[in-house]
């Protein structure tokens, strides 16, 4: 058996960071928990059951979590946010884990739920992440928002048995807030890339998005929260495309202002 390191980071989680900390008792003897701000009652949780709990500065999704695991007893590390928790069968899977080399990266399968809702189908239907890992193979990029795992050429992805149970939001007002926030990051994160946006994105792109998730990934059989989610995801494409449209102008305005600045 391979021990693992479980790392979090986390900001003002109090209603969910209890019960992912509960999900990992009797898998690993290390939980890291980084904090970055919270002002509510996630630092007294954290302390109270027995994790680790690290305060420090929120630099970007990619770079925090790389941060935290940093902090870790162990090299291989299951890596979590605070509205997630293990089912009993991945708790059992993890107890036994015993990877076989450092490029070698565990895939887990996702439950999501919206409220008490397990949805099926559409966008969050069929979902799995990378979620094991070695951290001397594996890093998070370093992006703001969206990061992503950079794996390495001779990657071994194996899969695991059960699943992680994501409790995404409880109520429509928490989760168009959330899409509202990561809408918003990522249109800055594409336009510090020079991603440009049109009024054909705007316009089309969340069309698209809601038939592809409603109608072509069978959203509709998730009755009416498969509705939410396909028109939620509609609205973070639309104001994703339109924030990075006003981001676009604003660099050009500047760029203009800068010229005119310039001697000749």
């Amino acid at each position: 058996m391979q021990k693992f390191s479980a790392v979090i980071i986390c900001k003002n989680e109090e209603e969910h960071i209890g019960a992912c900390l509960r999900s990992l008792q009797g898998v690993t003897d290390d939980v890291v928990v980084l904090d970055n701000g919270s002002s509510d009652r996630t630092r007294e949780i954290v302390a109270g059951s027995g994790a680790r709990l690290i305060v420090d500065r929120w630099q970007g999704y990619g770079k925090t979590k790389n941060q935290a695991a940093l902090q870790a007893k162990y090299d291989w590390i299951i890596s979590l946010d605070a509205d997630e928790q293990l089912d009993d069968e991945l708790k059992n899977y993890l107890k036994q884990a015993s990877p076989q080399n450092d490029n070698e990266v565990l895939v887990v399968r996702f439950k999501n739920f919206l409220g008490g809702k397990h949805l099926k189908w559409g966008e969050w239907g069929n979902d799995k992440h990378i979620r094991g890992f070695n951290r001397n193979s594996v890093k998070w990029d370093v992006e703001a928002v969206h990061e992503k795992l950079l794996l390495p050429a001779s990657v071994n992805k194996k899969f695991a048995d059960g699943y992680v149970l994501h409790y995404t939001a409880k109520n429509i007002q928490e989760y168009s807030e959330k899409m509202r926030r990561y809408a918003l990051l990522n249109a800055e994160k594409y336009a510090a890339s020079g991603r440009r946006s049109s009024w054909v994105k705007i316009l089309f792109s969340p069309v698209f998005s809601f038939l592809k998730y409603y109608f072509f990934k069978l959203g509709f059989l998730d009755s009416w929260q498969g509705l939410v989610c396909a028109t939620m995801t509609s609205y973070y494409t639309f104001l994703k495309y339109a924030r990075l449209l006003e981001l676009n102008k604003e660099k050009s305005k500047k760029s203009k202002v800068k010229s005119k600045k310039e001697p000749t």
